[in-house]
């Protein structure tokens, strides 16, 4: 299966400037760079990505524990990419309109890299509704801040809307994956994608606030009664444009906190950010293994 663009301008274009990334088709040998792609993790933050490929390359035993991995988008600063074999890892940045932006030139970039049955996997954080810190959740559906299926667009000045329909085989791949791992608890329910991370997510503790503790409980409660089972800033978008593309895609995201219980992060939460890594990663490592790219090892 190949990555789907749906542009009839891209083919009378003599180069194709995947600028956000600092990459080209006619600068760069797209297909030898990235050709081998099978799975590609995504998630917001530049650090968290770096720290991604580090675990799934140990994961793989496909490099040396002591590798630098340079930052194939170094020529500039608004993502990060980096790869090890057949495993891409890129950033897109907080919210909807960066990562509706990154995922245009990744796909293109697949495209243009002739890459087949590629599996992309959006791996982040979430506050979760009526769940325990630390519970990761695969996104069924993504949902907007009304509980609806769907994504909208403003283009030419019409509103498009869009279906956000996930990969359920997947879904359920990873809960088995995550299951077999017994580390945690991982549960499949609906994620409400928001604009905005304060009001829009029904927070008390932005620089404003036009509602009552009340009104908060009462919004959540029935995002809950809905199937939402965490909130987020991307899953929509992700999910609308991977199914436009025919890209087998999947959210994964851990919960800091319960939202019905509070809104405000008091620490870093380090060890509950890995959990998302951990099962994406070891889920990798099942398809390649399951697919003879990775020798199994026999201990004796």
């Amino acid at each position: 299966i190949t990555v789907c663009v749906n542009n009839p301008h891209l083919g009378a274009m003599k180069d194709d400037s995947l600028y956000h990334f600092s990459l080209g088709t006619t600068t760069h040998d797209l297909p030898a760079m990235f050709g081998d792609v099978k799975f590609v993790c995504v998630g917001g933050s530049p650090r968290r990505m770096k720290s991604f490929i580090k675990h799934i390359a140990a994961e793989l035993s496909m490099e040396d524990a002591k590798s630098e991995y340079p930052n194939i988008c170094a020529g500039t600063d608004r993502f990060v990419m980096y790869k090890t074999g057949p495993v891409l890892s890129v950033s897109h940045g907080m919210g909807v309109p960066s990562t509706g932006i990154m995922l245009n030139e990744l796909i293109k970039l697949l495209h243009h890299a002739q890459c087949t049955d590629v599996t992309i996997i959006r791996i982040g954080t979430s506050g979760g509704i009526g769940l325990a810190p630390g519970t990761v959740v695969i996104t069924k559906q993504a949902v907007d801040a009304t509980f609806l299926p769907k994504f909208e667009q403003v283009i030419l000045g019409k509103t498009v809307v869009r279906n956000t329909d996930l990969d359920q085989s997947l879904a359920e791949e990873l809960l088995q994956c995550s299951k077999e791992l017994n580390q945690f608890e991982t549960v499949i329910g609906n994620t409400m994608c928001t604009l905005d991370f304060y009001e829009g997510q029904a927070r008390l503790d932005g620089a404003f606030c036009s509602y009552t503790e009340k009104d908060k409980q009462d919004y959540l409660k029935k995002a809950n009664e809905a199937g939402v089972c965490n909130i987020e800033m991307e899953s929509s978008v992700f999910a609308a444009m991977c199914k436009l593309s025919g890209l087998r895609a999947a959210v994964v995201c851990v919960t800091l906190l319960d939202r019905l219980k509070g809104d405000q992060l008091s620490s870093s939460h380090e060890v509950l950010q890995q959990r998302p890594q951990i099962l994406v990663g070891s889920y990798i490592k099942k398809q390649l293994r399951a697919k003879a790219v990775l020798p199994t090892v026999v201990v004796l």
